[in-house]
């Protein structure tokens, strides 16, 4: 059978296109040879669940492994400490082949409800006499212990856990424990127990530091499309379509995945790409990262579910998305560490930026839809007027333009200076958004975000445009403005680029006009 890009669930290289994971599989492997105890904790779809499958391929050599997944334990097993050790028995003798001798009994005894004292100290006494037992560490790997994080007992174990690795000099537990899951278990107990007594001092504080990359690399995402074209011969630029990917994913596995997939299954056969030579390009990626845009999955589901649940974290977003005052990394404020526990953002020169662009596009999506903005009357005109700036299949940015500085000035014109620094260039977006909608994406370069400028970039059918986003500070301001535009249009191989100015002079002319410097145009608004 031929291989395949897998977006759900577990990744075997044997049947699907996958990155190499030998370098993380390396690197976890010395944690585990120093007796490390660590959690994996990223946001859904991250490849957790493959990483352990491989990992404890790996670490099979030279240890015993025991695999449990708590997914596999219902909500009763949690209930009560019997019970928990009752389920825990049945999961260690179904996952390990061969117990030292009289072990085995003792956990058959646990799982029968038959031991003379079912309790967690009971349970580890017996774990302490088998790995005694063992001529190798016991390894110890429990994924989605997600399942776990909202009941007592769980904390019990992690108590019983921690206790024991304490005592390791003296007497034989785990060699390693690998928890894998969404939260942050060292910070569990603010999640379980809200009460001032118990928002501190997890019982998992001894957990190592867990900093193996687990996002893909350029590298990793060009060696997996090396595998594609050995099968297939496309001729594509391996490179290029890789940092391509890279660009639009920052390398969050799932997503990568999935832009693969729908070019080699989705994509491939129309009448656009009627060939694998003809998807495996730029243009080809560009398709297929609008499909993913317009896509309701379980990963954007999960995301937004996220947001309705903690509407401290959705503001937080929205002022970086649309606010220019830059959010600083702070690792000890709860909001920031939500929202890097879920896969939001990631830290980047000391600041919060969203973790990519798919997920800033999906999110600017979100925040200009209605209901929200179901009112404003410029996503309206846009709406209504939408098909004339779409002409011969390509954008009319120019049109776009003038008619958003009409409309803006029309219906904003007399507000106040702070309205229009604040939230003119979010109703910029908000006019763009149902033009391209469905066809187009758009994305803010991270590093013009501010609040004097924003370089907004546009892909619309295979072309893109530059738009430069910016507060009118005076002349000299505004050729600067005008040489950094044409720096990003050397960038990306344009000759045609875009300036929208927003000016606080009385004496300003509003209007739309083109310029040329050197060898590009440049279409310039001020409203």
């Amino acid at each position: 059978m031929a291989k395949y890009f897998n977006v759900n669930g577990l990744c075997r290289p044997e049947k699907h296109y996958m990155v190499d994971l030998n370098s993380r599989l390396e690197q976890i492997k010395r944690m585990v040879d120093n007796g490390d105890y660590f959690t994996i904790n990223r946001g859904r779809q991250y490849g957790k669940t493959t990483t352990l499958n491989a990992l404890a391929e790996y670490l099979g050599k030279e240890y015993e492994v025991v695999s449990l997944d708590f997914q596999t334990m219902d909500a009763l097993s949690f209930d009560g400490v019997q019970n928990f050790v009752t389920a825990f028995a049945e999961e260690l003798l179904d996952s390990v082949e061969t117990f030292p001798e009289g072990i085995e009994a003792q956990f058959l005894e646990f799982a029968e409800g038959t031991a003379r004292i079912n309790s967690l100290n009971a349970l580890f006494r017996v774990v302490k006499s088998w790995c005694g037992k063992m001529d190798r560490g016991v390894v110890l790997i429990i994924d989605e212990v997600d399942t776990a994080t909202n009941n007592q007992v769980f904390l019990d174990f992690l108590a019983q856990l921690r206790a024991y690795y304490l005592k390791r000099p003296k007497m034989a537990t785990f060699q390693s424990v690998i928890l894998a899951g969404v939260y942050d278990i060292r910070n569990i107990r603010r999640k379980i127990r809200p009460d001032e007594e118990h928002k501190t001092n997890s019982p998992w504080n001894i957990a190592a530091d867990f900093n193996v990359a687990m996002n893909f690399s350029v590298s990793d995402i060009s060696g997996m499309l090396k595998e594609y074209e050995k099968d297939y011969h496309t001729g594509m630029d391996i490179e290029e379509i890789a940092e391509l990917l890279y660009e639009y994913t920052s390398g969050y596995p799932v997503l990568v995945s999935r832009l693969c997939k729908l070019m080699d299954e989705y994509i491939t056969g129309t009448e656009e790409f009627p060939n694998r030579e003809k998807t495996w390009t730029k243009e080809g990626v560009l398709e297929a990262v609008r499909i993913l845009l317009q896509e309701k999955n379980a990963l954007f589901d999960s995301l937004f579910e996220k947001l309705s649940l903690y509407p401290e974290m959705k503001e937080r977003i929205r002022a970086i998305l649309f606010k220019g005052d830059p959010v600083p990394y702070n690792v000890d404020d709860p909001v920031t560490d939500l929202l890097h526990m879920f896969g939001f953002v990631k830290a980047e020169d000391g600041r919060l930026q969203i973790a990519n662009r798919i997920f800033e596009t999906r999110l600017y999506n979100y925040f200009l839809m209605p209901p929200e903005v179901g009112r404003e009357e410029l996503y309206n005109y846009a709406e209504q007027d939408k098909n004339q700036f779409i002409r011969n299949g390509k954008l009319d940015m120019k049109l776009l333009l003038e008619k958003f500085v009409l409309y803006f000035d029309d219906i904003y014109g007399d507000q106040e200076q702070k309205f229009i620094e604040d939230d003119g260039r979010r109703y910029f977006m908000l006019f763009l958004r149902p033009v391209i909608n469905g066809t187009g994406n758009y994305y803010v370069e991270t590093q013009t975000r501010n609040r004097e400028r924003t370089d907004l970039i546009i892909d619309y059918r295979g072309e893109q445009y530059i738009i430069e986003l910016k507060i009118y500070r005076g002349n000299a301001w505004h050729e600067r403005g005008e040489q950094q535009l044409i720096e990003y249009l050397d960038h990306y191989h344009l000759k045609r680029g875009y300036m929208l100015s927003f000016s606080f002079n009385k004496k300003k002319q509003i209007g739309v006009k083109e310029i040329t410097l050197g060898d590009k145009v440049l279409v310039e608004a001020v409203v």
